[in-house]
């Protein structure tokens, strides 16, 4: 952990400046809570109108508190932070929270005070939380800088680090009735200096912290966070909610992929290639969060229902299977088991329905068959308000067996007030329980996920040693940032990179193209060469099986007077004119630099499909070897390489190859604002595939 962080984690004396004696100031909430929170230090109240708290004396003055104090809370108005930030690191104070509101969240002037006060720690060496948080609360050590009214959660073994402070405060007041409990919860607000990424290695270091959750607004240097998390997670469980889920800039984007490559589908490569569990709601991230806690993991995706009515087992079912998780099938000695157990006209067969009548024997003698069968990797236990037994009892019957099992099982207590005992029962003993079966299930697809990622090999992405890279680097100097490379430079950087061109010549005039199209060989394709128009299809552009030099003559005429006809601002250049490549199956690869995480590969289905279908996936440059395959798996236009119906199969073993390269290209050179080919033309199995149409934009 970097020293300068590790006083937040374990500080000998807190010092909060602008504690209050009056009940209706945040000033006066924090120092309850110091107090209330049973902090073993010391602690000590500054405000410049002196007096007394809680029994206390309130000093006037930072430079009047006596030692030992490491860290400062700052509750004092905005105008007031930087000249009280000041006093304080004149204190020899190297750690701060500046819990007060009114910085960059207001505005300009704000903004300017933030950046004062940001100025102010560097000078002095000092690291901020905040501004604009409710700073800290350690459940263990204990510690609460909060201004919180509500009394905490209980302990527990969850963390959560969020960019909202009212979002903390609205998680405490919420799991005091969810059955879980904090470690830490860490609000960062405005991250002036201390973020997501400086606090993760000391959050990993806590032994009484055995799950960590984000919830994130935005990420500040995206790479090195991928870089942090990728290292956390092989020890600890991590799981993120990113809310502000739309396109990263307004940007004029030059391809499609500059287009589709939202900041969206970069948080989503980033949590993908770290390897954190990416919720897409605060009850569904505290739900995974939970059951990463307190389950074992699950050594596949064979799950068991097992409920006492049709109904949630159907629902179950089909959330399991909208979960990519699958049903598990029965060994003969479950069935019979379960057979000799159950009334004769219980369904046997996964999802095992009791029916209405069953007891806390049934419930616990079928737990104990499916838990023991070596087909079933996991356990959904629906359990609605039994009309025999109480829930508790069912409760009572099936605890010891789900604590001794080594398989995960989850329970849907599905009710209201009749299940209100056997949940408290189930959550005093540490097994996850969800109102309905979607929930639940939910959790155990987390759970597969969590096992199956542990299970895969550390990677790195491929070291490339026959790269040119002078020789792209002089092909970049060919054209100004912000303009594109002309088709002739874009060959010679895609050669440089091994990645195979469909050959293009620029024709200036009608001859020209004639001449042109007989040297490269008949049929050539024939697009109007604009700067302006990036997508020539759009503007009838692009004429295909060109067979004669008349043709060639003729189609020139016609794509150039298209384009200024759609575009009479558009400067035209002339005509590309390319040899026609036969057969094959069309897919765009493309990359574009996103403003956190840098290059952000995208692939899918190409040609003039590629934004009516958004049949795309997305992930980080430089690729790892899996996350190739990965991207084709995730797309109809991979998976279909393989062949479909009269489809014949392409070279998909190729895609994956010139992905990895263009990813390299991407990611050698930040120059490269945007590069797609579209379409790559992917040709029979063993015959490579080409880069038909090349766009490559600098920066």
């Amino acid at each position: 952990m970097d020293p300068s962080i590790s006083p937040f984690f374990n500080p000998k004396g807190v010092m909060i400046v602008g504690a209050s004696a009056d009940p209706a100031k945040l000033g006066y909430s924090i120092a309850r809570n110091m107090l209330r929170s049973g902090y073993p230090g010391s602690i000590h109240f500054v405000n410049l109108t002196g007096g007394e708290l809680f029994g206390r004396p309130i000093y006037r003055s930072a430079a009047q508190v006596p030692d030992p104090v490491d860290l400062a809370v700052l509750i004092v108005p905005a105008p007031a932070t930087p000249a009280a930030l000041s006093e304080v690191a004149g204190r020899g104070i190297r750690s701060v929270i500046i819990s007060s509101g009114g910085f960059r969240e207001v505005g300009p002037e704000g903004a300017a005070l933030e950046s004062e006060c940001l100025e102010i720690a560097h000078k002095h060496k000092m690291r901020l939380i905040g501004p604009n948080c409710i700073g800290l609360i350690d459940y263990h050590l204990p510690l609460d800088t909060s201004f919180a009214t509500q009394p905490p959660p209980p302990k527990g073994d969850l963390t959560l680090i969020s960019q909202s402070g009212a979002v903390c405060g609205v998680i405490i007041d919420w799991a005091q009735d969810q059955g879980f409990g904090f470690s830490r919860l860490l609000s960062l607000g405005n991250q002036a200096d201390i973020t997501e990424t400086d606090m993760l290695p000391g959050v990993v270091e806590d032994k009484k912290t055995r799950v960590i959750m984000f919830y994130i607004e935005n990420i500040r240097a995206g790479r090195r966070f991928v870089e942090e998390a990728t290292r956390a997670v092989r020890r600890k469980p991590l799981v993120a909610m990113k809310v502000g889920r739309s396109p990263s800039g307004q940007r004029a984007a030059a391809s499609h992929t500059g287009a589709l490559a939202g900041a969206e589908s970069a948080y989503e490569a980033a949590f993908r290639r770290a390897g954190i569990l990416h919720a897409g709601t605060i009850e569904e991230m505290f739900d995974w969060a939970v059951a990463l806690a307190t389950c074992p993991l699950p050594r596949g995706r064979r799950i068991a229902i097992l409920t006492n009515a049709g109904g949630p087992g159907v629902i179950a079912s089909d959330a399991l299977e909208a979960n990519h998780l699958t049903l598990a099938e029965f060994t003969p000695e479950t069935l019979a088991g379960l057979a000799a157990l159950l009334p004769s006209a219980a369904s046997l067969h996964n999802p095992v329905d009791m029916l209405g009548g069953a007891t806390h024997e049934m419930y616990a003698g079928s737990l104990r068959f499916l838990i023991a069968d070596p087909g079933v990797d996991g356990v959904l236990v629906i359990l609605p308000p039994p009309p025999v037994d109480t829930a508790e009892m069912d409760a009572e019957a099936m605890i010891p067996l789900i604590q001794a099992s080594s398989k995960p099982v989850v329970v849907a207590l599905m009710g209201g007030k009749t299940i209100c005992k056997a949940a408290e029962l189930f959550r005093l003993a540490r097994i996850p329980e969800y109102r309905f079966a979607e929930r639940a299930v939910s959790a155990l697809a987390a759970l597969v996920k969590r096992a199956e990622f542990l299970g895969k090999p550390e990677e790195r992405p491929r070291i490339w040693e026959e790269l040119d890279r002078p020789a792209a680097k002089a092909a970049l100097t060919e054209a100004q940032p912000g303009s594109f490379l002309n088709p002739e430079v874009v060959d010679r950087l895609m050669a440089s990179y091994g990645i195979p061109t469909a050959t293009v010549k620029l024709a200036r005039m009608e001859v020209e193209a004639a001449e042109i199209a007989a040297q490269l060989g008949f049929p050539v394709v024939l697009k109007v060469a604009s700067p302006d128009i990036p997508h020539k299809s759009d503007v009838g552009g692009v004429l295909l099986n060109i067979q004669t030099a008349e043709e060639a003559r003729l189609g020139f005429r016609t794509v150039t007077g298209r384009a200024r006809l759609a575009n009479p601002e558009a400067r035209i250049e002339g005509v590309q004119v390319q040899r026609m490549v036969p057969g094959g199956q069309e897919v765009i690869i493309g990359a574009a630099r996103d403003p956190q995480f840098g290059p952000l590969m995208m692939f899918g289905s190409g040609g003039v499909e590629v934004e009516g279908l958004k049949d795309l996936a997305f992930a980080l440059a430089p690729l790892l070897p899996s996350e190739a395959d990965d991207l084709l798996q995730r797309t109809w236009a991979g998976r279909k390489l393989a062949g479909f119906r009269s489809l014949p199969p392409a070279d998909a073993g190729a895609v994956k190859e010139i992905i990895q390269r263009l990813a390299q290209l991407a990611f050698d050179f930040p120059e490269i604002s945007e590069i797609e080919i579209n379409p790559l033309r992917v040709l029979a199995p063993g015959q490579g595939a080409l880069a038909v149409d090349v766009r490559v934009k600098l920066g």
